[in-house]
């Protein structure tokens, strides 16, 4: 259950590119992220209070770590994107992040990351490299690859943040309003910098409340409750089913071509999605006869 939570939690996410593209002209990427967050942070903020189940005093040091995760998340990723194009910022950001979680967990928990997940990071992460080299031409910038990595290390930083409130005892919808309500307004400054006139059209707002409800609250709600009982290092690599889904919803609603190239890299992520979700039941011993007379 807790997979399929964060598998379902990673659809959502794939929808935001999808919905940018088909949304109105003249957004930009930073303004359209803090847009984002914005309206996913309040409906979260809003739904931490509306359950305002007891619990017990809020660590300062995982809220902070949390809290900044999720801003320079959002302005780090869009600004190695602008800086080294969508190609390398994504493979760097999305190849980055499992590894760092795993790396951040193993230092902070003692607790080493299994072969399983570190066969399957590998063959996802081959996959979203893949993936994203078909679509365009690769420029490589120091500066932009420094920016993804920043953006990888900072996805480590709030899902390992998120496990420890949760393990604390508060519930997933306020771990998750705590971060992304505090993290929007530390966003709200990048967004009336970015030009915001696009919210004043019909489009605009739909495309803000979409991409607040879906691939915000409710994708970080599913996100949270599968991470309260998976490790941060599995949770993170089963997230990379967000740009195989991306590359197909692409393909479906936007008329992307997808080749040969494409189609082996998304075979390559799904595999290593298998190899981490599916868990094959241990053969029984069966007994000998008479034995249990």
């Amino acid at each position: 259950m807790a997979r399929a939570q964060v598998l379902l939690a990673a659809l959502c996410f794939a929808t935001t590119g999808t919905a940018q593209a088909l949304g109105p002209a003249g957004t930009s990427p930073v303004g359209v992220g803090a847009a984002r967050i914005l309206v996913g942070g309040a409906l979260l903020g809003l739904l931490a209070r509306a359950i305002d189940r007891p619990g017990p005093p809020w660590a300062r040091g995982p809220v902070a770590a949390a809290v900044i995760g999720v801003a320079v998340y959002q302005l780090a990723f869009f600004a190695a994107v602008d800086d080294t194009g969508v190609v390398v910022g994504t493979i760097v950001a999305l190849g980055s992040a499992p590894t760092l979680t795993g790396a951040f967990e193993w230092v902070l928990t003692r607790r080493r990351p299994s072969g399983r997940w570190a066969a399957a990071t590998a063959l996802a992460c081959a996959g979203v490299a893949l993936l994203a080299l078909t679509g365009g031409d690769a420029a490589v910038s120091p500066l932009g690859v420094g920016l993804a990595v920043a953006a990888g290390g900072a996805y480590a930083s709030y899902t390992l943040a998120a496990k420890r409130l949760m393990a604390d005892g508060h519930a997933p919808e306020s771990v998750m309003g705590a971060a992304f309500g505090l993290g929007a307004l530390m966003l709200l400054p990048a967004l009336l910098l970015s030009g915001p006139g696009w919210l004043a059209h019909p489009d605009g707002i739909a495309l803000a409340l979409f991409l607040g409800i879906v691939p915000t609250a409710l994708a970080y709600v599913l996100f949270a409750r599968g991470l309260r009982r998976l490790t941060a290092s599995e949770t993170a690599t089963l997230t990379l089913a967000e740009p195989l889904t991306a590359g197909l919803l692409g393909a479906l609603l936007l008329a992307e071509p997808m080749g040969a190239a494409s189609v082996a890299g998304a075979g390559l992520i799904l595999g290593g999605l298998l190899v981490l979700a599916v868990r094959l039941p241990n053969p029984r011993v069966p007994a000998p006869e008479g034995a249990a007379a």
